[in-house]
């Protein structure tokens, strides 16, 4: 089977890292407000937003940043540098139940986890025992949710050897070069590397839908997986008024995107650091979405109550209350 060396690895996808991002900063109460999302699908979303001027009205001259790892952007969202910010919809709940004020405004995607490998017979999650596996981000949403399903797949911890990345990239790097079995990533890093491997006369496959997986342990394949989340300065600056003015934005801009792919992926791809071609061609399995977060908030609870079953502080101890809920 053949492989790429470390180098070549790191050369063919220098143009997938991840942004660096800017140390935010506290804004000024008449400055413009910044919106930060991670290097994941949905930011497109919000970057089209953003660029497009579909939320000139309610935060004139918004900005949007990619936030480079979960544990920069919890402290920054905690520390209040980030005030709007597309993050894992556990993370929300669980700042919210500690009482950041942070609330959530949406539902951004129902999920776009895949395991990828070069070999095609490892279509199941019984499949990887004994095998290497690499997963961004340790303690984060795909952990979590790998957890649950190896629990429930009657799988030990260890069984499944998880080999951690510092970002997608690094996964992505990791499979190339031979030195894991298969890869858990999100999208787009998942269509990333079905379409590079190709440059270098690798096959490489989608070879469990996360979601698919899910839906055998919850009985729904939909995974609330991340949203659009505000802080209570966040909040009090737009007023109720435009809180629900934003998420109408969020609406029309999602419509917009998935009308013109292209067009959403080019106003992201400098930010995400993915090629636009690649955005764009991950949006048919990014099951995208601008839900009401009230109209998601029965999903998000057994999504909450199921990843709580081993550990209630993923989520602070409960379900959130209905402040947490922001339209």
């Amino acid at each position: 089977m053949a492989h790429l060396t470390r180098r070549q690895a790191l050369s063919a996808f220098s143009g997938l890292a991840v942004a660096t991002l800017a140390a935010p900063h506290v804004a000024k109460a008449e400055a413009p407000l910044t919106f930060y999302g991670p290097p994941a699908a949905p930011s497109a979303v919000l970057a089209h937003a953003v660029k497009g001027g579909f939320l000139k009205d309610v935060a004139p001259g918004a900005v949007f940043k990619a936030w480079k790892t979960p544990d920069e952007m919890r402290a920054a969202v905690a520390s209040g540098s980030m005030g709007a910010v597309v993050m894992p919809s556990y993370g929300v709940a669980n700042l919210h139940n500690r009482g950041l004020g942070l609330g959530l405004l949406n539902v951004l995607t129902t999920g776009l986890l895949y395991i990828v490998s070069k070999d095609e017979t490892l279509n199941s999650l019984q499949s990887l025992s004994g095998k290497t596996l690499a997963l961004p981000f340790k303690n984060d949403m795909p952990d979590f949710v790998l957890r649950r399903l190896v629990a429930e797949n009657g799988l030990k911890p260890g069984d499944i050897r998880l080999e951690y990345a510092a970002s997608p990239p690094e996964a992505v790097q990791l499979l190339l070069t031979g030195r894991v079995d298969a890869a858990l990533l999100s999208e787009p890093a998942a269509t990333a590397v079905l379409i590079k491997a190709k440059s270098f006369f690798m096959t490489v496959h989608r070879t469990i839908d996360i979601q698919r997986e899910w839906a055998k342990v919850a009985g729904k394949a939909e995974i609330p997986q991340a949203g659009l989340a505000l802080t209570s300065p966040v909040q009090q600056k737009l007023g109720r008024a435009g809180i629900e003015a934003l998420q109408d934005a969020m609406e029309t801009a999602l419509a917009s995107a998935m009308a013109d792919p292209k067009m959403a992926a080019a106003a992201a791809a400098d930010a995400l650091g993915f090629p636009p071609e690649i955005i764009a061609a991950s949006f048919p399995t990014s099951h995208l979405c601008a839900l009401k977060a009230s109209a998601a908030r029965a999903d998000l609870e057994a999504f909450y109550d199921e990843l709580a079953r081993a550990h209630p502080a993923i989520i602070g101890g409960r379900r959130p209350d209905d402040g947490f809920y922001l339209v």
